[in-house]
């Protein structure tokens, strides 16, 4: 039983070096015989990052406007509660300040992050249309977006 264990486990240790030799390599894409891409790839590329940073500024102007927005609301609806004179009034109108606040605030961040993944899927979408090496593109950098409430 351990022998035949130790001759599968042999067998699986030498595909998976032996595979890599026998894979086959792509060229690079449009570009010179040394990878470099042309020019043309480097400005479909551009073009994508302006799209991408044009529409995610927009949409965190949006997010930040909204969070204000709900900020502003919420110091209006608590200055009202504190002009009733009863404390059940004025804990039920801090309570529905709260919830409006938290309801806001939930919206506006999930919109933003909407936003932010659809400009992102939108952008890789480009950049592979271009046909850019890795290195041309920053695609892996994605996760330093802010990320929202």
């Amino acid at each position: 039983m351990i022998k035949k264990l130790f001759q599968s486990s042999s067998i699986i240790f030498v595909l998976a070096i032996a595979m890599p030799v026998f894979a086959q390599t792509s060229p690079s894409p449009s570009g010179s015989a040394q990878g470099t891409p042309s020019s043309s790839v480097i400005s479909c590329v551009a073009s994508a990052v302006n799209s991408r940073e044009s529409a995610l500024d927009a949409g965190i102007t949006t997010y930040t406007k909204a969070i204000s927005a709900a900020y502003s609301a919420r110091a209006a609806a608590l200055q009202q509660a504190y002009l009733n004179t009863s404390h059940a009034n004025i804990k039920s109108a801090v309570k529905a300040a709260w919830k409006t606040f938290s309801s806001s605030i939930k919206d506006a961040s999930k919109q933003w992050k909407t936003t932010k993944s659809s400009v992102w899927a939108e952008f890789r979408t480009a950049v592979k249309a271009c046909r850019a090496p890795a290195s041309v593109n920053d695609s892996a950098n994605s996760s330093s977006e802010a990320i929202g409430q």
